[in-house]
């Protein structure tokens, strides 16, 4: 075996060992003094593999790190496997409050209130003890409201290297249509509850 595919198969066994995304410094911490892995190459190396073999997964990036993830053509089997197994999932109010938080970060609770027309307290709360969203300061407007942004978690949970990977207000819809478990997909999402650009909008910014 050269170092190559010894790498790759180093790389390989955190990747499915690990419950969060691997960075190159977590990698690093692992290694022996002087062993070396460039992480970027080892997943590039590996994902080369998976398409040769037809595999169901593959490396993605998330969160600044890499995660194995299962292609999009299985989703529908996957997603009826993990809600028969009880997976917990997370309710329509709070992914529209995500998706608000996500797109006017940071945002404080009275403009997510105004902007879904009810009381977002609880939902809030929920998020919060979720690690999907954080405090990232107070407003200056009056009586000083938390600010929310979201957090790490958040880009692991939906699959995203950074925020700059939102989708576009469309696919946002479909996204919370796949997550939105057992809970009615609401067909009337405005579009004003985010400004984000149209798919026929520029992609420079």
């Amino acid at each position: 075996m050269d170092m190559t595919e010894l790498n790759a198969r180093i790389v390989e066994a955190l990747l499915i060992a690990s419950e969060t995304p691997v960075t190159q410094s977590r990698l690093n911490e692992c290694l022996d003094d002087g062993h070396q892995i460039d992480l970027a190459e080892a997943v590039d190396y590996l994902n080369t593999l998976y398409e040769e073999h037809g595999h169901s997964f593959l490396i993605k990036g998330v969160a600044g790190g890499y995660q194995l993830v299962t292609k999009k053509d299985y989703e529908g089997y996957i997603r009826r496997f993990l809600n028969r197994s009880g997976r917990i999932r997370l309710s329509y109010a709070a992914l529209e409050t995500l998706a608000i938080v996500a797109y006017k970060q940071p945002v404080s609770r009275p403009d997510i209130d105004a902007i879904r027309g009810v009381n977002s307290e609880g939902v809030i709360s929920t998020l919060l003890e979720r690690d999907l969203i954080a405090v990232q300061g107070r407003s200056d407007a009056p009586g000083r409201p938390l600010l929310y942004g979201v957090t790490q978690e958040f880009l692991r949970y939906f699959g995203l290297n950074s925020t700059s990977d939102l989708p576009r207000l469309k696919e946002l819809k479909e996204i919370l249509h796949a997550h939105s478990g057992d809970y009615a997909y609401r067909e009337d999402v405005p579009d004003e509850m985010i400004n984000v650009p149209e798919e026929n909008d520029s992609d420079d910014g």
